[in-house]
């Protein structure tokens, strides 16, 4: 289908989209609230004293607290661990906010790196902002932030990125519907720009491993599960997003785009001896690549596979596969060439854990954990691998103090921070200045922990209707947990688990309220839904 031929029918004035950013969440009254703000307060004032502010955002240190209690939902749970990491990160995506004369954007790295386009912008982790800053009260910074990759100057195809997906997973959990349609036009160019460009005849996409953000890979470039999988995720979300437009025709079109690369995954990209996805190199009668990568898994991140492929996820428990003390580890450790290399380019997807990789590692085991019955892999293992993702975060003062971290590449066995050390060691001045400043990964906004905790850990899955889903994947030796004031769909819901009744006062079990007001609850954890 020719994009030229709709623009005519698809063309949304510049008014709606005007009128879709004032549009989200309605103001909750605070007599809604279980949680009080002030409770969490010290946590981020601790991050505060801890921190050397060496970049600014439109949010400093000094007005992050006042931006925070507005704007993020509130989590109370019983491991220390997860519920500081949960406000750390909010503290540091704040961060990353910028407003430009294109209006806000979010940043991927705080100092100004040369690989980066208008405005220090990156799309290669554009999809981690849009899902991880979905969950902020005010719209108007993913507002800006979306339009900015289409209409501001962004380059939404400098790197891999799977925008029309994470449109879509922002409209599930905001409800704006006009804002979504407003993007529709966008979303189909950039699509069928990629399909001209990445596109070859055998009907699969190819990437540079580079262009994936997944430099110095064993499996190299070639027929990627990465950039099939996001194109894969933006058939649907286009899809989607046009039969809300009430665009039939394009929505068939796409679907039938979407079955299709279905299809050439699991039947190319699949190695049925190895059970698992993996790389194929360009060109004729050419072997996928010898190696299990971590990015095998990105499939589930937009519920691809079939059932019969769960198999796969076996091996992200398995020690000689992705399972390790600070992992999981981007290449399987029992292959050859996977490395911790200390020497070479800093940033090395043949071993290293990278949390961009465990996100969406994550994100995919919560949907697979969300679907049909399968034994690979169950919600303790999803606990597990949080908790280690969890711990991950954190660095060791020389002062003894150990204080919360995040940064670009881990040592799966240690957990030091390698891209740290290396640039830190080198005497070329990268440390300090022009090749990416000091602390280049200091705070580096490259993946999610929020939404992993929102959408699986407590188990809200959000939907295009009007239905609250919860399924939590917590612990079942846990007594209590709230998250409180989570904006959805023009409401403030919170989600709660009391095994006595006496840690909220709100009753026995778990429950969900919809501005304040009760709308599912049960006995015992598990699947729940409720209407708004």
């Amino acid at each position: 289908m020719n994009i030229s031929k709709n623009k005519a029918m698809l063309t949304i004035p510049a008014l709606a989209l005007v009128i879709a950013t004032v549009s989200g969440a309605a103001a909750p009254k605070p007599a809604d609230f279980v949680l009080k703000a002030e409770s969490f307060r010290h946590i981020i004032e601790d991050f505060n004293k801890n921190d050397h502010e060496l970049y600014r955002g439109y949010y400093p240190n000094t007005a992050a607290w006042d931006f925070l209690k507005d704007n993020i939902p509130l989590l109370d749970c019983p491991d220390n661990d997860i519920q500081t990491t949960y406000y750390f990160r909010w503290w540091t995506y704040r961060k990353h906010i910028k407003q430009t004369p294109a209006g806000f954007i979010v940043d991927e790295f705080l100092p100004q790196v040369s690989w980066a386009g208008k405005y220090n912008s990156i799309s290669c982790a554009a999809g981690h902002h849009l899902y991880e800053g979905r969950w902020l009260s005010d719209p108007k910074y993913l507002d800006d932030y979306s339009v900015f990759w289409f209409r501001g100057g962004g380059e939404p195809r400098r790197y891999s990125f799977w925008a029309a997906d994470s449109i879509w997973a922002r409209y599930c959990a905001n409800g704006n519907k006009s804002f979504a349609i407003g993007l529709l036009p966008d979303l189909m160019a950039n699509y069928e720009a990629w399909e001209k460009s990445h596109r070859d005849a055998n009907g699969l996409y190819w990437q540079i491993d580079d262009r994936d953000g997944m430099e110095a890979s064993i499996g190299g470039s070639g027929y990627r599960a990465t950039i099939n999988s996001y194109q894969f995720g933006d058939t649907l979300a286009i899809a989607q997003i046009a039969e809300l437009a009430g665009k039939a025709d394009i929505a068939r079109d796409y679907r039938e785009k979407a079955a299709a690369i279905k299809e050439l995954v699991q039947k190319q990209l699949w190695d049925a001896d190895a059970q698992f996805f993996k790389v194929l190199p360009r060109g004729e009668n050419k072997p996928l690549a010898n190696v299990r990568e971590q990015h095998g898994f990105t499939p589930w991140y937009f519920h691809l596979p079939g059932p019969q492929f769960a198999v796969a996820w076996k091996q992200v428990m398995d020690p000689q596969g992705f399972y390790a003390p600070f992992g999981p580890t981007t290449a399987e450790q029992r292959h050859p060439k996977f490395a911790l290399a200390y020497a070479g380019h800093e940033c090395q997807w043949n071993g290293p854990s990278w949390p961009y990789a465990t996100s969406v590692t994550l994100t995919g085991l919560a949907n697979l954990l969300n679907g049909p019955p399968q034994d690979a892999i169950g919600a303790k293992d999803y606990f597990k691998l949080l908790k280690i993702y969890t711990q991950s975060h954190q660095r060791k003062l020389d002062d003894g103090r150990v204080v919360p971290w995040i940064d670009e590449n881990l040592n799966p066995a240690n957990g030091d921070w390698i891209s740290r050390t290396r640039l830190k060691a080198w005497k070329d001045g990268t440390w300090d200045a022009g090749k990416g400043g000091e602390e280049r990964g200091k705070d580096y906004n490259h993946s999610t922990y929020c939404d992993l905790v929102i959408s699986g850990l407590i188990g809200l899955r959000p939907r295009p209707d009007e239905t609250v889903e919860v399924n939590p994947l917590v612990p079942s030796e846990w007594d209590a947990f709230c998250l409180d004031r989570i904006p959805y769909h023009g409401h403030s819901l919170t989600i709660l688990w009391d095994k006595t009744g006496q840690r909220y006062g709100k009753g026995k079990g778990l429950r969900v309220f919809a501005d304040g007001k009760g709308i599912a609850s049960s006995p015992k954890i598990g699947r729940l839904t409720g209407h708004l």
